[in-house]
């Protein structure tokens, strides 16, 4: 980190709180290889050195969850042409980054239906989990073939096969049960969420776990995002008052 500007700021959050869990919609990346001449798929490779540099940075801020959405369900319907080297970048992600995860105590799951993807991205993304799982210094969420909609239909399916079953009466469904049968069920919510390009839409991404989340939208196209940007979402996260629905004190 060579630029003292980013490391104030980093000082300064390290001297108070900051969000338990960031979410990022990773966004732009077609934008940005547009306005440079590039074809689509060169935006999504320097969206690569973003993801790295934001999970450097939140690693360093002290952020427990990091998650990304990464490739949306809604993304299959791209030409192949995109889907394909999307999947080939993913597994390059993980062949070039696995060892600098490990070794920096970085864990990363995945979750979607990622049934969909390749093969061979299939076994990169388990090896990648495989490898990481005994990481403790951030824990990083992927969301890959995701769909919000498609989560909360599926989470309803598996209370409704409970109910068929008999182990629950459709009296004991709770917010608390239905959390429990999220993908996401095994961490907290996100306290913040992050947009990037400007756009003012959720994009199908977290709709049940976002319920409280503050919201922070920069122009910023994601493959010119990083350190810098992520440590100025997390201090005006800290400059904000959450009441979930309460008055202030």
């Amino acid at each position: 980190m060579n630029d003292p500007n980013i490391q104030e700021l980093l000082t300064e959050l390290q001297a108070g709180d900051v969000p338990r869990h960031v979410a990022v919609i990773m966004d732009g990346n077609g934008r940005w290889a547009r306005e440079r001449g590039l074809p689509r798929w060169e935006g999504h490779r320097a969206g690569m050195g973003a993801v790295r540099e934001v999970v450097k940075g939140a690693a360093e801020a002290r952020v427990d969850h990091l998650t990304l959405y990464a490739f949306s369900k809604e993304n299959w319907g791209r030409p192949a042409r995109e889907v394909n080297a999307l999947m080939s970048l993913l597994e390059e992600y993980i062949a070039k980054e696995r060892r600098n995860l490990v070794d920096n105590e970085i864990r990363v799951s995945v979750f979607g239906e990622t049934e969909r993807l390749p093969g061979s991205a299939q076994r990169a993304i388990r090896h990648l989990e495989e490898a990481t799982a005994e990481g403790r210094r951030l824990w990083v969420h992927l969301a890959i073939s995701y769909g919000s909609r498609s989560e909360l239909v599926a989470a309803s399916r598996v209370l409704a096969q409970r109910c068929k079953q008999g182990t629950l009466s459709p009296e004991q469904i709770s917010e608390e049960e239905l959390a429990a049968a999220l993908y996401t069920a095994a961490w907290p919510d996100p306290d913040l969420l992050v947009r990037t390009s400007g756009e003012l839409r959720i994009s199908n991404f977290l709709l049940w776990q976002l319920a409280y989340a503050e919201l922070y939208v920069t122009p910023v196209l994601w493959p010119d995002f990083g350190k810098r940007d992520l440590f100025e979402a997390l201090l005006e996260y800290r400059r904000r008052e959450r009441r979930f629905g309460r008055v202030e004190a």
